[in-house]
């Protein structure tokens, strides 16, 4: 091979690798975008929890299922009663969704089951149930994650537990998979070691319109 030929060689192998790029780069802008469609203001969203839902402790506007309904413009319904287990939340589910007719469905249970020590599959059973009942009654589901109970009473690094995103990977549904664990992980945010404060719900609901404009339901107003 003449250093002619060697030049070529090296700049076929620049565009192909040029083109490799490029083509790699297409493909992961498009991961990237929203794969839901955006619910538009006005929507009804029915937000299903317990007593970090329920805003304990808070006034009922500065609990975040209200202060998401700032946000996004959407009709937020909190239906967050404090003690609450996901058991609980698959019995009040069908009323719910008869009584409101939501579009979307966002789950914040989990945390007192854990803290009860009630087994992981029996949580994730509950959760899969209120899935496929949202489903049934034609509303989209959002689930959100909520940290280990082991470290509740940890000021930082709190992570969620891990059957959150195993069941939302299973079940094609969406994850807020920071919003609580950043909250809980704060001692700023919190009035007692379980319980965000009003400026932890401002942030909570801050987050979680954040990951749901990651997500694609809600839009940047």
């Amino acid at each position: 091979m003449t250093f002619i030929d060697i030049v070529r060689a090296r700049g076929r192998h620049r565009i192909l690798g040029a083109i490799a790029l490029a083509t790699a780069l297409a493909l992961l802008a498009a991961c990237s975008r929203p794969a839901m469609p955006p619910l538009p203001p006005g929507s009804t969203v029915l937000v299903v929890g317990d007593s970090i839902t329920a805003g304990y402790g808070v006034d009922p506007g500065e609990a975040w299922p209200a202060q998401l309904e700032t946000l996004t413009g959407w009709h937020v319904i909190s239906a967050g009663i404090s003690g609450d287990r996901s058991a609980g939340g698959v019995e009040r589910l069908p009323l719910l969704l008869e009584a409101n007719a939501p579009a979307l469905v966002i789950v914040e249970l989990g945390g007192n089951d854990m803290l009860r020590h009630v087994p992981n599959a029996e949580i994730v059973a509950n959760l899969q149930a209120m899935i496929g009942a949202a489903r049934s009654a034609g509303a989209k589901v959002v689930l959100v994650a909520v940290p280990q109970p082991s470290a509740f009473g940890v000021m930082a690094g709190l992570s969620a537990a891990p059957f959150f995103r195993d069941l939302a990977e299973r079940e094609r549904v969406p994850l807020i998979a920071e919003a609580l664990p950043f909250v809980l992980s704060d001692a700023k945010l919190k009035q007692d070691p379980l319980h965000p404060n009003a400026e932890g719900h401002r942030v909570l609901a801050s987050r979680a319109y954040d990951e749901l404009v990651r997500i694609g339901f809600a839009v940047r107003r």
